[in-house]
């Protein structure tokens, strides 16, 4: 990031002001939208994200796997992927890279994540050693390495081939993005997650073959998406959403 880019980034940093709905799902009432489903978070995260990019199943057989998301969140994703990873026998080295404004504080994270507590063992994990600052942060959980992008993603995405430290951890200038976690607030809410041009920048950073799921079935989201390069399909969605979305890199673009 240019010197300009950081201290707005610096200026825009904050923890989010929550609401709690029904004692432990928390609202954003800066976007006026939950975090997590309160009809179930985590079955939620394993119908969509998971399911949706073909998870844990496309572990077999890898040795290293890297997934990513717009709206790191609670960390529910994060950790439901890797309970998702411990099911398989020969578990590859996953690399999680995320992007988020506004980070949780340490008890705000611990707080939504005291809903799952067949997560417990990883959030404790997780919590232990959470302080994140603008910028890029490189957080190892055993096999997992995380790397949290805090700031706009729309200038931090291009960064990833720039910061020695995320190319160490991550070798993202080597190895493709496998899955796509697009997990931003509703479109209407937060648009800038959605964006034709961020959405191009992950399409450039995706593995032939890579995939992608959404909750969100917006039709501006499809055709960006679409713009964007990558073949999409709607499936059932969650609880009393009718839609999702999946979508695959498109072969032409290699």
């Amino acid at each position: 990031m240019t010197d300009e880019e950081q201290r707005k980034t610096a200026a825009a940093f904050g923890p989010p002001d929550l609401e709690w709905l029904d004692g432990d799902v928390p609202r954003a009432e800066g976007f006026g939208d939950t975090y997590f489903s309160k009809a179930g978070g985590l079955a939620e995260t394993r119908h969509v994200f998971l399911s949706g990019n073909g998870l844990p199943e496309r572990f077999e057989g890898r040795e290293s796997f890297t997934i990513a998301e717009f709206g790191f969140g609670t960390g529910l994703n994060l950790l439901a992927a890797v309970q998702a990873l411990e099911s398989v026998a020969s578990p590859p080295e996953l690399t999680f890279i995320s992007f988020e404004l506004h980070p949780l504080t340490s008890e705000q994270l611990s707080r939504a994540l005291n809903a799952f507590p067949e997560l417990t063992d990883w959030a404790e994990k997780l919590t232990a050693v959470w302080s994140p600052q603008p910028g890029w942060n490189i957080l190892e959980l055993g096999r997992v390495r995380l790397a949290l992008g805090v700031g706009d993603a729309r200038v931090l995405i291009g960064d990833l081939h720039n910061v020695p430290e995320v190319l160490e951890h991550t070798g993202i200038g080597a190895l493709k993005i496998d899955a796509w976690f697009l997990d931003g607030f509703s479109p209407a809410k937060n648009p800038e997650l959605w964006d034709e041009e961020l959405l191009k920048a992950a399409a450039d950073l995706t593995a032939e073959n890579g995939t992608l799921a959404t909750y969100t079935s917006a039709g501006w989201v499809r055709r960006n998406l679409q713009g964007a390069g990558f073949d999409i399909e709607k499936l059932k969605g969650y609880a009393g959403k009718r839609e999702m979305v999946i979508g695959r890199k498109a072969a032409f673009l290699g």
